[in-house]
């Protein structure tokens, strides 16, 4: 069960008219839950809490329902839709603490007429017709939105002095960061999504993160003068504290791909040995990489997520590899296989000598897919060549 369905299975959403607050004595905080276990958790989350002698309120811009219809076929699009909701604080809160999450509060310098603008500000993101967006994963998110909501409210424009830690200068390198406990997550997400989210980003960008957005806020300033007043521990535990221990290295994706391909080596040298191709073999693996290419193609062509065209993943995983997978159980089909494989061995070793000058990152669990794919193509240009001047 998701941390947002127990929370919505022990409390209901609050209905309140923000903007009838007396801004007098209200205190807008920016909190930051720390990574939890589940993938979608692995950044963390941010909420808006809004206390005043009647009220203490979260809002949170991230709650999505997993019941709702076709919802895999609409994430994988790129329609994630995402809901602004308000909660009673403590039982929000709780949910967290129960994860083992640590959590941090960022109490926001906002004056009066600041807090009048804010509250008006949350109410309106409340409304039924506004309470729904389209989520982004590293632009618009549940920690994105909440600081462009303080910061309309301030007025002007939060400045974060620096650049992101060293590692983390992109988006994917942030992710790899975050994501280390989890590699076939990570692995799923490398291939997945193309070159735009390989670009240097500024600090401001690597905020999307929940963690790294609580790890620079209080040394933020606008106009001159501190974001927030101070910066209150609500969960003093570690920052890694809920998150899952690392993956066994003989699990992680590297491990399981390099013992393919021995297992590839191996095989390939029996087939040249006994002058036949192991049928199977080919079928299940460019199968295998067909039915990738066909996801990487719909991300690319059909879906609408920013960060998944270009990828240049396509040209060596695409719908073609189901030429082989397919055709090479027939025999009149011979020489359409043996095309593929002369243009799929060229493209192959085009694309490794050119990879370190594309502007995209790889995962390193690629290369001895990559070489699995040479190498079954290459014996299979030979075989088939040598069997034909045989005859």
């Amino acid at each position: 069960m998701t941390i947002f369905k127990r929370i919505l299975s022990s409390v209901a959403a609050l209905a309140i008219s923000f903007a009838a607050l007396a801004a007098d004595d209200v205190e807008v905080s920016i909190v930051n839950f720390y990574p939890g276990p589940d993938v979608y958790e692995l950044e963390g989350h941010t909420a808006l809490r809004v206390k005043s002698p009647d009220y203490d309120v979260a809002v949170s811009y991230g709650t999505y329902d997993f019941n709702s219809p076709n919802f895999i076929y609409r994430f994988v699009k790129g329609e994630t839709d995402y809901r602004v909701v308000a909660y009673p604080w403590q039982p929000f809160a709780d949910a967290y603490i129960r994860q083992g999450r640590r959590i941090v509060a960022h109490p926001v310098a906002l004056d009066s007429a600041q807090t009048a603008r804010f509250l008006i500000l949350v109410d309106d993101n409340l409304r039924p017709e506004n309470a729904v967006y389209r989520y982004n994963y590293v632009k618009d998110n549940c920690a994105t939105r909440p600081l462009a909501i303080v910061e309309r409210a301030l007025g002007d424009s939060i400045v974060f002095e620096g650049s992101p830690k060293s590692g983390m200068t992109t988006f994917r390198e942030a992710m790899r960061r975050y994501h280390a406990n989890y590699p076939w997550y990570q692995f799923g997400i490398d291939l997945a999504l193309g070159s735009g989210i390989d670009y240097p980003i500024t600090l401001r960008e690597a905020t999307f993160a929940p963690a790294t957005l609580d790890s620079v806020i209080a040394s933020a300033t606008v106009g001159g003068r501190p974001v927030t007043r101070q910066t209150i521990v609500i969960n003093d535990v570690a920052p890694d504290a809920a998150i899952e221990g690392p993956t066994p290295w003989y699990l992680t994706p590297l491990a399981v791909f390099t013992l393919l391909f021995i297992i590839t080596v191996a095989l390939t040298v029996r087939d040249i040995c006994r002058r036949r191709v192991s049928r199977w073999f080919d079928s299940l693996l460019f199968g295998a990489f067909g039915l990738a290419g066909c996801l990487i193609a719909f991300l690319v062509f059909i879906s609408v997520h920013e960060a998944t065209s270009p990828n240049y993943l396509l040209v060596w995983l695409n719908p073609f590899c189901l030429i082989p997978a397919i055709f090479i159980w027939l025999k009149k089909a011979k020489m359409a296989v043996l095309s593929y494989q002369i243009v799929n061995f060229v493209v192959l070793v085009g694309l490794a000598a050119a990879w370190p000058l594309l502007p995209q990152s790889a995962n390193i669990a690629f290369l001895p897919l990559l070489l699995c794919d040479m190498l079954r193509s290459a014996s299979y240009i030979y075989i088939t060549v040598k069997n034909k001047r045989q005859k």
